[in-house]
């Protein structure tokens, strides 16, 4: 049957590109470490320390997921041929539909996986920490940047991470003038990488009675979070700390007391914001993580220009600096400037379809060609 052969052509072409992510992932070493982790635990006073003992939990889990992720792949290759051959000597047509389906699991898991190969960056495995700021555009910006907010927790729900909430700022009239949050994931922050820059929104504004186009900005920041303490030393008097009163998102649960913290360091001009701890103290220690991993990865640039996309240049949000545009009028489109990625499904990334965009991103980073180069 012509259309199985087809198919079995094309499950064909992924056998190199499997056996060369199996291989990339280099599943002995893996191995071996699970081994090492299991008998650790087993080891007298592995749970004394909680903290210690997580950290430890978290690695075998994401070791023995990747195993697994691989091991199934391999098995859904073999299914997927057994069908194909049971399609053929039966010669049943109506088997086609379930193997398209079949085919179409198995290349969406393995690209998931090959792309997921590309996050070797030091800081890649982290979670991420973003922070939107609304910039030409008043209030039309400032319901851009909630717009972009519910995108990338959209994103985060459809990855199975957490987001926190650890500054936020509504808008004077409506939207986010500005909101930091943490995305608690493996590879959080190698996928988010891509996102730093600035984002370009052109539509019919629904706060102007003339029913014109407009076009409004939005920053995004994205630095990993490093939770281990950084070698970085931070003088006092370089510092200008601020506390006002935290106000949660819609203005819900706003603090009688001034207990959130605002961190200028005066010779880069860095600002770091916390508002969602419990107390000044822990939103004091939390901004003070912030600003050291922002210290931290600005010496590494400085020193080696490693890991360029980590902070990037500082640029004015607007016009000419955009890494992505989203047109909702007159046509629908959203294209990333630096990879010619393009989708014309608006509504699906704003509801957090990103996946492509960023793989996009991995694959041009890697390979220094954007969509359609050769």
């Amino acid at each position: 049957m012509v259309l199985l052969d087809q198919m079995k052509q094309e499950l064909q072409a992924y056998k190199t590109p499997l056996a060369e992510v199996r291989d990339s992932l280099n599943l002995a070493e893996k191995s071996k470490r699970i081994e090492e982790l299991e008998r650790e635990m087993e080891a007298p006073g592995f749970w004394d320390n909680p903290e210690y003992s997580n950290k430890k939990m978290k690695e075998l889990k994401n070791l023995k997921d990747t195993v697994e992720q691989i091991e199934n792949l391999f098995t859904q290759y073999d299914d997927i041929e057994t069908l194909i051959e049971m399609g053929n000597e039966e010669n049943d047509e109506s088997m086609a539909e379930e193997i398209r389906s079949e085919l179409d699991s198995f290349t969406e898991e393995l690209e998931t996986l090959r792309i997921s190969t590309l996050l070797t960056g030091e800081y890649d495995k982290n979670g991420a920490i973003l922070k939107l700021n609304a910039g030409a555009g008043g209030t039309e910006s400032c319901d851009w940047c909630s717009m972009l907010y519910r995108m990338y927790t959209r994103w985060a729900e459809r990855k199975g991470f957490t987001v926190e909430v650890l500054d936020f700022l509504d808008g004077d009239e409506a939207g986010i003038k500005s909101v930091t949050f943490q995305v608690n994931g493996e590879n959080a922050y190698g996928y988010l990488k891509s996102e730093k820059g600035v984002h370009r929104l052109v539509r019919i504004s629904p706060f102007n009675a003339q029913g014109k186009r407009q076009t409004s900005f939005v920053s995004l920041d994205v630095m990993p979070d490093i939770e281990e303490d950084l070698d970085i030393e931070i003088n006092e008097e370089d510092l200008r700390i601020d506390t006002y009163r935290s106000s949660g998102a819609g203005g819900q649960h706003i603090n009688k007391t001034s207990s959130a913290i605002r961190i200028t360091h005066l010779p880069t001009g860095i600002v770091v914001q916390c508002q969602n701890e419990r107390s000044q103290f822990q939103n004091k220690d939390k901004a003070m993580q912030m600003l050291k991993a922002k210290l931290y990865m600005l010496r590494q640039e400085e020193n080696a220009q490693k890991l360029s996309g980590i902070r990037g240049e500082v640029k004015e949000i607007g016009w000419g600096n955009q890494i992505r545009s989203y047109v909702f009028q007159p046509y629908t489109m959203v294209k990333d400037h630096r990879t010619n990625h393009e989708t014309g499904n608006v509504d699906a990334v704003m509801d957090g379809a990103l996946d492509s965009f960023i793989n996009a991103y991995l694959k041009w980073i890697s390979t220094g060609k954007a969509d359609g180069e050769e």
